[in-house]
């Protein structure tokens, strides 16, 4: 006796609609990343820092911001050093972007202060706490000659 081939019924035009659809958006979704990805790791080699009498302005990724003078408490302001027994290196990221030589966005630092990032160098990082709530860290290519700009503002 011949074997008997039942072929399967075929899916049905709207289950094949439903599986198309998470498709697309599944490709939609992983462009959109693609571009921000991209985005980020651009405005991380072209990111800088503009200290005005209206206050200092972070031209970076979508972290960046204008932060008033009045904010910022700049006597407080000191170069620091990022190593493992540092109280202000970066314990836990909150919200932001943690590649290795760069860090950015909001972290939660290992003395538990909310801090803004934009973090290239450890060597050359420049601690700066606000009267908002939280600190920021930024690593400037000259340190010394950003806090005596910060601190003549």
């Amino acid at each position: 006796m011949e074997p008997r081939i039942f072929p399967m019924e075929p899916v049905s035009a709207s289950s094949l609609a439903w599986l198309w659809g998470i498709m697309a958006v599944t490709v939609v979704a992983l462009l959109g990343l693609t571009v921000m990805m991209g985005w980020s790791l651009h405005a991380a080699r072209h990111a800088r820092f503009e200290i005005s009498p209206e206050g200092l302005r972070i031209r970076a990724d979508i972290y960046g911001r204008m932060i008033p003078g009045p904010s910022l408490v700049k006597e407080a302001a000191q170069r620091i050093k990022l190593d493992r027994s540092s109280d202000f290196r970066p314990r836990w990221r909150t919200n932001g972007l943690g590649l290795p030589g760069y860090q950015a966005g909001w972290f939660k630092l290992a003395n538990g202060e909310k801090a803004l990032l934009f973090l290239s160098d450890r060597s050359r990082a420049v601690y700066i706490p606000t009267r908002e709530g939280y600190a920021l860290i930024l690593s400037p290519d000259d340190p010394d000659q950003f806090l005596a700009a910060l601190k003549a503002m």
